[in-house]
């Protein structure tokens, strides 16, 4: 049957229809909302690329929180940008780093907000790569490795800190091959069998993570990160990726960035079972906010439409630094 008998704008209607039709709803629950936290006394620092989001000192977190319980969120992302680095990124495992101290914070003052702690070395090491590094110079340039193996121990160690800390989901960001693997035995061994890990199981070498490495003063010194993040014209790779993260004993998979990358997150969630998240970068909201401050683009409009995106795609868990706006947007269209 064709036109005249069918006729597809009869549920398109009035918004009343359409609500009621609709086939990807975009809820508050969806969202987990990135903090940056620092050390300092009294630091509310907005991150210049980033309008509207700050860098925090402790002492800082109880007001940010406490609008993110207020909103309805139920999780938030914590990274920490340290007062020393080293080679090693020792702070991002010590008992007393910034991200250990802010999720024991935020545990005491909201025991049900889940604390999802990022678990790599970039931000914590003098070179700002993800691992453990072995440097030389050739040439008179300073060349350097990331030494995989070696630095699987550091991100175990890292892990179990977190979650020794009262981290509720750990997130291993750092692209290593075997991570999930080791950081599962090192959880189990240190009696955290109930801690899940959120693998960033598929994350690219990606351009639209410059504002983040301003954010998290996280930006590699020497080379890049092509050696490990993936290819951003690979989607093969990523199912194999995904695969050997589900093997390892991963509980929730990503893909990172989120908007470029639609099409893998549909095949992501096509291949496997385990809940799939998306990781609303920081380039992809630094857009945004630029054009809707120049009156460019409905900025409302632009996210909501572009998050559904997201959702349509596949993605049951959105990471997003406008989950405060949308969730204040589904509050006021209620």
């Amino acid at each position: 049957m064709t036109f005249p008998i069918v006729r597809h704008r009869r549920l398109r209607q009035t918004a009343a229809i359409r609500s009621l039709v609709r086939e990807t709803v975009l809820t508050v629950d969806d969202l987990i909302q990135p903090i940056f936290v620092t050390y300092g006394t009294g630091v509310k620092n907005e991150i210049t690329s980033m309008p509207g989001i700050y860098n925090l000192s402790l002492d800082m977190l109880e007001a940010e929180v406490k609008e993110i319980v207020d909103l309805g969120i139920k999780a938030v992302l914590l990274f920490g940008i340290p007062e020393t680095k080293d080679s090693v990124g020792s702070s991002a495992f010590a008992e007393d780093g910034i991200v250990q101290e802010a999720t024991r914070r935020i545990k005491a003052m909201y025991p049900d907000l889940l604390v999802v702690a990022d678990t790599c070395l970039c931000e914590f090491t003098d070179h700002g790569h993800c691992g453990m590094v072995h440097t030389f110079e050739r040439d008179g340039h300073i060349h350097g490795e990331v030494l995989n193996d070696e630095s699987l121990e550091l991100l175990v160690k890292t892990a179990v800190s977190q979650a020794k800390a009262g981290a509720d989901i750990i997130a291993p960001s750092n692209m290593m091959d075997g991570f999930v693997q080791a950081i599962r035995a090192g959880l189990d061994e240190a009696g955290f069998q109930n801690v899940p890990i959120m693998s960033y199981s598929v994350k690219y070498s990606s351009a639209f993570y410059g504002p983040f490495r301003d954010a998290a003063d996280s930006a590699p010194q020497f080379g890049d990160r092509k050696a490990y993040q993936m290819d951003s014209a690979n989607v093969r790779e990523a199912l194999r990726e995904a695969e050997t993260d589900v093997l390892e004993g991963a509980d929730m998979l990503m893909v990172k960035p989120a908007l470029a990358y639609m099409d893998v997150i549909r095949i992501i969630k096509d291949q496997f079972d385990l809940p799939l998240v998306a990781y609303n970068v920081s380039g992809e909201y630094s857009m945004v906010k630029a054009a809707a401050m120049q009156g460019w683009i409905d900025e409302k409009a632009i996210v909501m439409e572009m998050l559904t995106g997201m959702k349509r795609a596949g993605a049951d868990i959105i990471i997003t630094y406008f989950s405060k706006d949308v969730a204040r947007w589904l509050k006021e269209s209620k």
